[in-house]
C-alpha cells in the first residue's frame, strides 16, 4: 500500500471500532455500559498485536495491547468461536472487566481478531459490585481464565453456568455479555468486507510496520538522560499506609526503559496491579507525547521496556487482590511517569490531576434481583504551560460519562440532592489547576456503599512553583450529623442517609497567585 492507500486503511479500521462500541452501547442493558459507557473495542491481527482502537477506555486499552498475544496463543481457534476472560493475570485488569475475543477467518485462514471489554457491575464475590477491601483474588469475584464460550457459532452453555450463578442479577449479565458479542461479530463483518478489497495481513503487517516510527519519534524528542519521581499511594484499605510508587525513566534516542525499583511491594489490599495495568498507565503516558493522528496500534510502544519486579505492587503475583490497583494505582503510575518526563520537558506535561478515580458502589436487594449502581466521579485537571486545567471531567485512565441524574433515579432507590463544581478546588499558580466536583446521593431505601478512592490525605502536586490542588473527602450526613470517611470504606446506609463526595482539584502550574 502507498502512503495513501495505508491511511486510508487506518481509518476504516478505527470506524469499525467506532461501530463495535456504538453496538454494544445501544444493545447493552446496565446503565454502566449503555449510558456511562464503561468499555471499549478494538482490533487485533493473527498474532494479536493491536492494530485499531476506538477513543475509548485507556486502562483498557493499554492492556489489550500488552497482554492479547499470550491470550490468542493459549487457544485453539475456528471461525464462529468467541472466547471470554476476566482473569487480571492472563489478559485481564481487574475481575468487573470482562473482555470477548472473536476470530477473523476468511477462506480458512486466520487474519485476526475483535475484541470488547466491559465493565460489569458486578462479578460476584464478597462484596457487591466485586470492588471491596480484601485480600485474595478469590473474595472479589468469579475468575473466568480464557475459555471458550461459543464454539464454531454454537454456544457452549455450560461456560458461564457458574459465573450466573455466583453473580447478583444474572439476566443482567447476560445480556451484557450477549451485548459485547454482537459488537465483536459486528467487527468481524466489517473486517470480512475491508479485507475484499483490502487484503488485511498485508494491511496489518504494513500499518505495524508504519506506526512503530510515531513512538520511536516521540521517545527521541526527550532530552537523553534519567528522570526520576515519587510519590504514594495513601494506604491499601487494610492499614498499611503511604505506599511508595517511584519511577526511573532512563531515555537514550529512541528508546525508553522505564523502571519502577523502589516502589512497594505487593501489599495485602486490593490496590496491586498486574503487569499489564502498570503496561496501560505507562503507554498513555508515552501516547499522549505522540501526534493526535498517530495510529492506535501496539507497534508504536516497542520501543519502551518496562521493569517492574515481580511481586511488587506493579506487577503482583497471581492471586492477588487488585480490584482498585486497576483504577486507583493505574492513577498513581500516571502521576509519577509524568513527573519524571516534567524533568525533561516541562514545557509539554501538566502538574498532576486528581490522581483517583473516586470509585463508589452502592447495592441492595436479594442476590438474584438485586441491584448494583457503580459511578466514578470526574475532577480537576492539572494546569500546564498553555493554561489552566479543565475541572470536573474525568481524568487520565478513565475515559467514561457520569450517569445522567434522570437515568439513575430511574433505575435505582437513590436521589442526587447535589451535582457541583467543586469551586477554588485547584492549585494556585500563574495558571490553576481545575476544580473538583461534588456528588450527593440520598438513600431512598436500606442499601450498602463501598468506597475506593485515593488523594485524601495527600494532595494532586503543582509544578514549578505552582500550588498542590485540594485533597476530596468522603462526608456522611446521618440524622443532621456529618462525618467523615475513609477514602476506602463499605458500610450500610439507612433510608434518608446522604452520602457526599468531593473530588480533588488538579494542581496548578507556575508562580502566581491567579
Amino acid at each position: 500500500m502507498n502512503a495513501i492507500e495505508l491511511s486510508l486503511f487506518a481509518h476504516r479500521l478505527n470506524a469499525i471500532c467506532d461501530e463495535m462500541g456504538a453496538v454494544l452501547r445501544r444493545t447493552a442493558l446496565s446503565p454502566n455500559i449503555k449510558d456511562r459507557e464503561d468499555y471499549s473495542c478494538a482490533l487485533f491481527d493473527a498474532a494479536g498485536e493491536l492494530v485499531a482502537q476506538a477513543a475509548h477506555i485507556p486502562v483498557h486499552l493499554g492492556s489489550m495491547a500488552y497482554c492479547m498475544r499470550d491470550v490468542v496463543s493459549r487457544l485453539d481457534w475456528h471461525a464462529g468461536d468467541v472466547v471470554v476472560f476476566n482473569d487480571p493475570f492472563l489478559g485481564g485488569t481487574h475481575l468487573p472487566d470482562i473482555t470477548l475475543v472473536a476470530p477473523l477467518f476468511d477462506a480458512g485462514e486466520l487474519l485476526g481478531f475483535t475484541a470488547s471489554r466491559a465493565h460489569h457491575a458486578d462479578v460476584g464475590g464478597v462484596t457487591p459490585g466485586s470492588m471491596g477491601v480484601h485480600e485474595h483474588l478469590a473474595d472479589e469475584g468469579v475468575v473466568i481464565s480464557p475459555v471458550h464460550w461459543w464454539r464454531q457459532g454454537n454456544e457452549d452453555v455450560s461456560c458461564l453456568a457458574d459465573f450466573m450463578q455466583r453473580v447478583r442479577n444474572p439476566d443482567e449479565r447476560l445480556a451484557d455479555l450477549a451485548a459485547q458479542r454482537a459488537a465483536c461479530l459486528s467487527g468481524v463483518r466489517r473486517l470480512l468486507d475491508i479485507n475484499s478489497s483490502m487484503p488485511c495481513r498485508t494491511g496489518f503487517a504494513e500499518l505495524l510496520h508504519s506506526s512503530e516510527a510515531y513512538g520511536r519519534q516521540a521517545v527521541a524528542s526527550i532530552p537523553d538522560g534519567v528522570y526520576r519521581f515519587s510519590d504514594v499511594l495513601e494506604d491499601d484499605g487494610m492499614g498499611t499506609l503511604d505506599l511508595p510508587v517511584c519511577v526511573n525513566i532512563h531515555i537514550a534516542g529512541d528508546s525508553a526503559l522505564v523502571d519502577f525499583s523502589g516502589t512497594a511491594v505487593q501489599c495485602r489490599g486490593p490496590v496491586n496491579c498486574p503487569i499489564s495495568v502498570t503496561a496501560a498507565a505507562v503507554f498513555y503516558a508515552f501516547r499522549c507525547l505522540m501526534p493526535p493522528h498517530t495510529p492506535q496500534t501496539s507497534a508504536i510502544f516497542r520501543c519502551i521496556e518496562l521493569s517492574a519486579a515481580q511481586g511488587s505492587m506493579v506487577n503482583a503475583s497471581p492471586g492477588a487482590a487488585v480490584a482498585a490497583g486497576n483504577v486507583e494505582t493505574s492513577q498513581r503510575i500516571v502521576d509519577v511517569v509524568l513527573g519524571a518526563l516534567a524533568q525533561a520537558i516541562p514545557e509539554r506535561i501538566p502538574a498532576a490531576a486528581q490522581g483517583t478515580m473516586n470509585n463508589v458502589i452502592f447495592s441492595g436487594g436479594s442476590q438474584a434481583c438485586g441491584w448494583v449502581y457503580y459511578e466514578t466521579l470526574g475532577g480537576g485537571m492539572g494546569a500546564h504551560a498553555a493554561g489552566d486545567g479543565l475541572s470536573a471531567l474525568q481524568c487520565h485512565m478513565t475515559n467514561t460519562r457520569n450517569t445522567s441524574i434522570e437515568v439513575l433515579e430511574m433505575h435505582y432507590p437513590l436521589r442526587i440532592s447535589e451535582y457541583t463544581v467543586r469551586r477554588d478546588s485547584g492549585g494556585k499558580g500563574l495558571y490553576r489547576g481545575g476544580d473538583g466536583l461534588c456528588r450527593e446521593w440520598q438513600a431512598m431505601a436500606n442499601c450498602q456503599v463501598s468506597l475506593l478512592g485515593e488523594r485524601r490525605r495527600t494532595a494532586p502536586y503543582g509544578l514549578y512553583g505552582g500550588g498542590s490542588g485540594k485533597s476530596g473527602r468522603n462526608l456522611l450526613l446521618r440524622n443532621g450529623v456529618q462525618s467523615e470517611l475513609p477514602a476506602k470504606a463499605s458500610i450500610k446506609l439507612a433510608k434518608g442517609d446522604r452520602l457526599r463526595i468531593e473530588t480533588p482539584g488538579g494542581g496548578g502550574f507556575g508562580k502566581g497567585d491567579t
